[in-house]
């Protein structure tokens, strides 16, 4: 019988392909790794302030009305635009044959129709100006230019009116009707219809510059009995109605007066402030006793709300985003008192149809009212959870939404809860009040949009919020 020698072969270990394997797993898991790794920007959550935009264009609101003429024919001022006249005061005179106009514009020259008198009004008036003139207020030379134009022309009348009366004859002086202010105020020439108007009836078509219509009154045009002669502003209390956003509101709403600014003219004065609600729309209402005289020709007014700073955690608003959480009563957790996380029963069929529970740990985001924020990814929408030593159940699906950051202390995203108090178009002011919420010196992403929560970050460029704006 032949034999046959059979070789057994021996399988050795490769120690390069071993080392080589090693290093593709650790490559492998680094690149996995890599991939599961956002890397974000972070910001350091310090204390400091914000000023607030508060700047608002207005509606005035004065005590006014429109006086009408009471005859027909040329009309003729006496009386300068924004000048206080006494209660029979002559305002104006209406020519119906046109000589008295004629004379006016008949008047050769200035010194001529001028007396000393009225000449040392006018040196007055611009030896005031321009003893106060700043180059910073440039307006005041027009506002300067259409006040002497006013006076100017308010003596030249009054001159030719004196020569009309002069005529021994007299032959024309039945033929001009005075008009006399019916009470004492501030004159203006120009009307809009919204003479009268109240705060209550503000709405946001009352702010359409574009549907906005004045009248101006000109001094010699041809007037009909009843046509609108000049406007007589009767008091000094006057208001501005402005559209009132929620972040104003809010740092206004305990406040009985505020610090109003008229860009106009940089003019300062403290108001009753109160907010009022037409056609669901929140307006604030500034009720002033002072300055009105110089807002008289303007029915829309610039002003800016001089409020406190508002203090407390800042953070930038691209780091601030919503997020939803289930609400689960406090005492379905294990521990109805816990604080950072809880465990929760919930309810599982076994095979063959056996009711049973399975312990769930989550954790908490907030605590309102003994309901707890827990993170929509923990449960299903109709889980059905059990409560401690018990058969009462709970069924998962009421939600709220919570605004917050995300915190990066613990090297991954964490979502964290923000109470906003006031924001402008780049940062918010935050406060902390609960264990929930931001603290200082937290580390949180610059920007939340996208990240999602328990992402594990890595910090590329850490911004300090006390280096940011003020």
């Amino acid at each position: 019988m032949e034999e046959h020698n059979q070789t057994v072969k021996k399988h050795y270990i490769n120690a390069g392909s071993l080392i080589f394997g090693a290093i593709l797993v650790y490559l492998v898991l680094i690149i996995y790794s890599g991939m599961h790794v956002t890397q974000l920007a972070g910001y350091e959550v310090t204390e400091g302030s914000l000023a607030v935009d508060s700047t608002y264009r207005g509606i005035a609101i004065r005590v006014e009305q429109v006086v009408s003429a009471n005859n027909n024919g040329y009309i003729n001022y006496y009386a300068g635009e924004d000048e206080h006249i006494s209660k029979g005061g002559l305002v104006y005179s209406i020519d119906e044959s046109g000589v008295l106009s004629e004379m006016i514009k008949d008047s050769a020259a200035i010194n001529a129709v001028l007396s000393d008198e009225a000449l040392y009004e006018l040196r007055n008036e611009l030896s005031g100006f321009s003893a106060s003139y700043s180059d910073k207020d440039f307006y005041d030379v027009y506002r300067m230019q259409d006040s002497i134009k006013s006076t100017v022309r308010k003596l030249a009348n009054q001159s030719a009116l004196d020569d009309l009366r002069s005529i021994s004859s007299n032959a024309y002086g039945e033929l001009v009707d005075m008009g006399y202010s019916p009470d004492s105020g501030i004159i203006v020439y120009d009307y809009d219809s919204l003479e009268g108007i109240t705060a209550s009836q503000i709405t946001e078509e009352t702010f359409d510059e574009g549907a906005y219509n004045k009248e101006l009154l000109v001094d010699g045009d041809l007037v009909s009995g009843g046509d609108p002669a000049y406007k007589l502003i009767t008091s000094e209390n006057w208001q501005i109605v402005f559209p009132l956003d929620e972040t104003t509101a809010k740092a206004i709403s305990s406040n009985s007066t505020v610090k109003t600014r008229f860009l106009k003219n940089d003019y300062e004065s403290l108001a009753k402030v109160e907010i009022i609600t037409n056609k669901d729309k929140n307006y604030g209402v500034l009720y002033f006793n002072d300055s009105m005289i110089a807002f008289a020709t303007d029915r829309f007014v610039d002003i800016e709300l001089v409020l406190d700073e508002v203090k407390g955690l800042k953070v930038p608003n691209s780091a601030i985003v919503s997020r939803e959480f289930y609400l689960i009563p406090a005492e379905y957790a294990t521990d109805s008192n816990a604080r950072d996380s809880a465990g929760f029963l919930r309810k599982i069929y076994l095979e063959g149809g056996t009711e049973s529970t399975e312990y769930v740990n989550a954790d908490i985001y907030n605590r309102v009212d003994d309901m707890l924020y827990i993170d929509t990814s923990v449960f299903a929408n109709g889980d059905v959870l059990v409560k401690p030593d018990s058969t009462d159940s709970f069924t998962v699906g009421e939600k709220d939404v919570m605004t917050g950051v995300y915190n990066m202390n613990k090297g991954y995203a964490d979502f964290t809860k923000i109470n906003v108090i006031n924001s402008n178009k780049e940062y918010s002011i935050v406060e902390s009040e609960s264990m929930y919420d931001l603290q200082v010196y937290d580390y949180i992403v610059l920007d939340g949009d996208g990240v999602n929560d328990s992402d594990f970050v890595t910090d590329t460029d850490l911004k300090n919020g006390k280096g940011e704006e003020k």
